[in-house]
Parts: C-alpha cells; sequence; structure tokens
C-alpha cells in the first residue's frame, strides 16, 4: 500500500476517529485487498509521521485516545478504502473540535519553543491552517516562531 498522510487521514476520517490500533489494522485490510505484504511496525512508523506532521491529531473520545484528522490533512481515501466500513467494527465516537483546536495550539506553542528554521517555518503553516480547522486564535504561535528564525531577526 503506498499511503500518504492525506490516505492516513482519509482512512481516519472515513469513520470519524481512530484509535492507533484500529488505523494499524485498516492499514493491513488495505495491504491484503491490495495484494501487498503487511509489515505493521511500517504502519505505526507512518501513523507516528502523521502525528508528527499535523495530518492525524490525538483526541480524547469515550475515555480513550483516538486519531481524527489533522488541520493540515486533505483527506483522500487510498484504494480498496470505501470496503473498511464493512469489514471493521469501529464504535462511533465524538470529540470537541474547540477543546482538540486548543489542544493543538497548546502542542504548537510547545514545539515552538525548540523548532529549529525549517520546523518553525512549517509550525508557522501549520498554525494558519489550524485557525481554519477549528475555533481558536494562534497568532502567539506564529508570534513566536517568528521571533526564533534567524532570517526574521531585526
Amino acid at each position: 500500500m503506498s499511503e500518504t498522510k492525506d490516505e492516513l487521514a482519509g482512512v481516519v476520517d472515513m469513520f470519524g476517529a481512530l484509535t492507533r490500533g484500529e488505523l494499524a489494522d485498516a492499514l493491513a485490510e488495505l495491504a491484503f485487498k491490495q495484494g501487498k505484504e503487511v509489515d505493521v511496525s511500517a504502519f505505526e512508523v507512518v501513523i507516528e509521521d502523521g502525528v508528527r506532521d499535523f495530518y492525524l491529531v490525538e483526541a480524547d473520545a469515550d475515555g480513550e485516545t483516538v486519531l481524527v484528522p489533522g488541520p493540515v490533512a486533505f483527506p483522500a481515501l487510498p484504494e480498496n478504502a470505501e470496503d473498511l466500513p464493512h469489514i471493521m467494527d469501529v464504535p462511533e465516537r465524538t470529540t470537541d473540535r474547540e477543546r482538540l483546536g486548543e489542544r493543538v495550539r497548546k502542542r504548537l506553542a510547545t514545539e515552538a519553543e525548540t523548532a529549529d528554521e525549517e520546523r518553525a517555518r512549517y509550525l508557522v503553516d501549520v498554525s494558519y491552517d489550524l485557525e481554519a480547522w477549528a475555533p481558536v486564535e494562534a497568532d502567539d504561535v506564529r508570534e513566536r516562531l517568528d521571533e526564533s528564525r534567524p532570517d526574521r531577526a531585526n
């Protein structure tokens, strides 16, 4: 399976929210349906990359940690994904977008403290996407990121 981060978000979006284990199971099902070898450890790395880059974000739903499509994601369905809801039994979950947006804003602020120049540029873009994705303001994060960039120094 040739998964992109938007395809990861697409799989999660189809269900609304998935645990990491459920997402790994969904990726394994897709790989099987596509006739490809399954390497579960590779899925863990792909999922973590999606979280690191804000394509997926962790949320609390009904007492468990789940993943939902993040602020930079443009969810897309990979080949054969339309069969997943018929194969997997996943409970319906609800998440609070405002609370989730604030959680992501705090994560951005924390990362801004130690971001190198390249990551800071990326996080500035994420901060704008975040404001479109959830009802939060990220001006303070952008200011902190701009101040930390050598190319923006006075």
